[in-house]
Formats: structure tokens, C-alpha cells, sequence
């Protein structure tokens, strides 16, 4: 926080952010509901650097205002994670015509996987995401032959070995099971190549198909297949909360 002659006016900020008029901010300030850095504040005349200072409403951060576009997209299967395959199959750049703006993704999905990926063309977040230091959780919807067993779902969660090392889920449920087919979802977060898959092929269960819905904080919900949106607020806040706690 800076000191009373630089930096901009806390309810300012907040109401630029969006989150409430200028009056109902200060009343948010003085009802104790806002903090910087840490320690609440109440007094009208604090000002901020919001490019600097860590803004919270009711522990939710704000992030700083930029320039930089952060979305969701749920790449369909089929797609390259590549702004420009060599072998000229189906990429993002083709899901991402229509923008005027450079977009770039974190991260990877297979080409046989559909789901949340992160475009943005913020470089140092993304670079940040991307750092092996970031290991985030990551969710996955998968569909997998066989009827799984109670006995793969504990192996997974105890921890299996793999020819590139040691690899478990945080989280395993079986959703369903039908068909000699079985709906399973899992919680990783291990960054390794095609992961999942080679999880559930090691426990005798081989992926039919493999979705990704979550990526830390960030939930794919409704998002249609092949479509994209902006992240909201609060979404980019906790996504920046992640980054600093990993």
C-alpha cells in the first residue's frame, strides 16, 4: 500500500474493478469486507498501487487491471494443442480466426483430449503456469474400458509406478458402470506426458475417451465444445492466488 500522497484511492479501484459504485465500495471498506496486503482497511483516504498491492473483498482477490485477454476454451478432440501443426492437421489457430489479438496456450491437452486449455496472452502468467514448480491440480473426465474395481481405484490413490516414475491421483471416483465400460473421474497433479492415460492403462482399464474440466480453480461448466469465453473477476483472481501458493 502507499502512502497518502501517491497510488489511487482504494474505493476507486474497487469501483473501476466493477465491483460496486463508489459509495457502496466505501461502505464495503468501512464494514471491514476489504484488505490490502493482508491487513483490512477502513480508512477513505488509503490509496493503492493496484498493479502492486494484493486487493481482497471478502478474502476474493481483485486482480490488477491490464491489457492481457485470459479464456477458457473447450478444445475439441481431434485439435492439436499448436498454434501451427507441421503435418497439417487441425490446430487452436483454427478455433481462434476470428480474433484479432496473438493468443497463445498453457499448457497442453492430447490431441485425443478435449477440454479446458488456457489461452492468454499474458506471458509471464502463463510462463509462471507452465514452470514445473506450478503443479496444479487438474481434473479429468474419463471413459475407460472394463468395470473398474475398487482394488484399481486404491492403487491409484496409493501410488503406481510407471516406466518415467512414480505417479498417483489425488482424487478417483467411479461414476458409473455399464456396458463393460466404466465413467470415472480423477483429480492429478503431475504434468507428465499423457498421464491419465497411461494411469488408467496401467490398472487394466484403457481410456475410451478423456475430458479435461478443471484446471486449478478454473471449472469448464456449461462451455461448449469448440467454444471459448473470457475468464470472469473472480476467476482471474484465483488463478493469481494459485500462482503465488504453488
Amino acid at each position: 500500500m502507499t502512502d497518502d500522497q501517491q497510488g489511487i484511492r482504494l474505493q476507486k479501484v474497487l469501483a473501476s474493478a466493477g465491483i460496486a459504485s463508489r459509495r457502496r465500495c466505501e461502505e464495503l471498506m468501512a464494514d471491514g469486507h476489504v484488505e490490502v496486503n493482508g491487513e483490512i482497511i477502513t480508512q477513505m483516504g488509503a490509496r493503492v498501487d493496484p498493479m502492486t498491492d494484493v486487493i481482497r473483498v471478502d478474502g476474493t482477490r481483485i486482480p490488477p487491471p491490464n491489457d492481457h485477454a485470459y479464456l477458457i476454451l473447450n478444445k475439441p478432440r481431434g485439435v492439436v494443442s499448436s498454434m501451427s501443426d507441421e503435418q497439417k492437421r487441425p490446430d487452436l489457430s483454427g478455433l481462434l480466426k476470428d480474433r484479432a489479438d496473438r493468443l497463445f496456450h498453457v499448457g497442453r491437452l492430447d490431441t485425443d483430449t478435449s477440454g479446458l486449455l488456457i489461452l492468454t496472452n499474458d506471458g509471464d502468467l502463463a510462463h509462471q503456469l507452465a514452470h514445473p514448480s506450478f503443479e496444479v491440480t487438474k481434473t479429468y473426465v474419463a471413459l475407460v474400458k472394463g468395470s473398474v474395481s475398487s482394488q484399481a481405484g486404491r492403487d491409484l490413490l496409493s501410488g503406481i509406478e510407471l516406466d518415467d516414475g512414480p505417479a498417483k491421483a489425488d482424487r478417483f471416483v467411479v461414476k458409473d458402470r455399464s456396458g463393460g465400460r466404466s465413467l470415472v473421474e480423477l483429480d492429478v497433479h503431475i504434468g507428465r506426458n499423457r498421464i491419465v492415460r497411461r494411469m488408467l492403462d496401467h490398472v487394466g482399464h484403457p481410456v475410451v475417451e478423456l475430458t479435461r474440466t478443471a484446471f486449478g480453480p478454473l471449472r469448464l461448466g456449461g462451455l461448449s465444445v469448440g467454444e471459448m469465453r473470457d475468464l470472469t473477476r473472480d476467476e482471474l483472481g484465483a488463478l493469481l492466488d494459485s500462482v503465488v501458493a504453488s
